[in-house]
């Protein structure tokens, strides 16, 4: 994926929604790739997840909003345990997910699965699933 920057973007309102709800500052990473490197999920992500942390510094939040990434998250901290700088970027995915859902974007629509499947999956699964990919 190429990404073209437009000047003026950097310092966008994303950026500053982002920190708010991630309490986390997008300048702490500088790129070395440890995130990326220990994500159990990173193989099925079209962005790594060293990108999405630059796209967010550049406040990109079409080029971000574009990618599966962040829904593909698992949230499971291994990116935040290996991080050097202590970056929390779980907290981060977060954030952009909160929102994307926001603005009444819903990874998951439940009326799109199909109704056999619906019976079949794990209660908590469904409300879980539905908790972090819908509105």
């Amino acid at each position: 994926m190429s990404v073209s920057i437009s000047p003026g973007r950097v310092g966008s309102e994303f950026v500053k929604k982002i920190k708010e709800l991630s309490g986390e500052t997008l300048q702490l990473c500088y790129q070395c790739g440890m995130c990326s490197g220990n994500c159990p999920m990173a193989s099925n992500m079209d962005l790594s997840p060293r990108q999405i942390i630059e796209l967010a510094r550049l406040g990109l939040e079409e080029e971000i909003a574009d990618s599966r990434t962040v829904w593909i998250c698992a949230s499971c901290l291994a990116c935040t345990v290996t991080c050097p700088r202590g970056f929390d970027l779980s907290r981060l995915m977060e954030a952009i997910r909160l929102l994307t859902l926001r603005k009444g974007v819903d990874y998951v629509r439940p009326e799109e699965i199909p109704v056999e499947e619906r019976g079949e999956l794990p209660q908590i699964a469904m409300v879980s699933g539905l908790r972090k990919f819908s509105g």
